[in-house]
């Protein structure tokens, strides 16, 4: 049984149960006074407006370069996939395959894997609500390290600075790079899970 079958409402602020009230339109929380839903308003309008302009961003941030690094005067910009490839053929190939870890898979497994929640809860298809939680806890929790390549420029773009000896400059594929994991990692948390219930409350029933 659902808790909103249970007339039982949760604040997405302090996340207070509340008994739900005969008209629970105008509810608010008994702890913090925010308006309470059933189910966040628009959960699924919001997130697929926020994916599908990360999705549009997702193309310059691997197309355009990410950073340009210069030694003596001397140095050409570099996407994300020409820096993965480089690394490659310097012989460092556990970092490299941290960068296409971080920097083309789990991307790309955010916006397929968030795209097929919003298709399978909208379209009802024969996913079970288990399947579908563990890739969304799967997506939240890979979220945080998208961020790696940013983390590391950043940092360099900061140390590395010696004028035309040595020095590393972020380029505009970073500040796509950087919109697309902070749109993923808020349609992520725009997105309601509840609504996977809703949609499979029966899958489990007959397993």
């Amino acid at each position: 049984m659902r808790a909103i079958d249970a007339g039982i409402l949760i604040c997405i602020e302090c996340h207070e149960l509340n008994r739900q009230q005969a008209n629970s339109k105008g509810q608010t929380c008994t702890r913090c006074g925010a308006m309470i839903h059933p189910r966040r308003p628009n959960s699924i309008l919001r997130t697929w407006a926020l994916l599908l302009t990360a999705a549009i961003l997702y193309i310059p941030a691997n197309v355009l370069p990410i950073m340009t690094v210069s030694a003596l005067g001397q140095g050409s910009p570099s996407t994300i996939m020409s820096g993965v490839i480089q690394l490659v053929q310097h012989g460092m190939i556990p970092i490299a395959i941290v960068v296409f870890v971080a920097s083309i898979l789990v991307p790309t497994f955010k916006l397929v894997g968030i795209a097929l929640l919003l298709f399978s809860v909208q379209r009802h298809q024969p996913l079970s609500a288990r399947q579908r939680i563990i890739m969304y806890r799967f997506i939240e929790f890979i979220g945080r390290w998208s961020m790696l390549d940013i983390f590391v420029i950043a940092i360099l773009v900061a140390v590395v600075n010696f004028g035309r000896l040595a020095s590393i400059e972020a380029n505009l594929g970073a500040v796509a790079f950087a919109s697309v994991v902070i749109l993923t990692m808020l349609a992520a948390i725009t997105f309601d899970p509840r609504l996977i219930w809703d949609n499979t409350e029966s899958d489990d029933d007959h397993e």
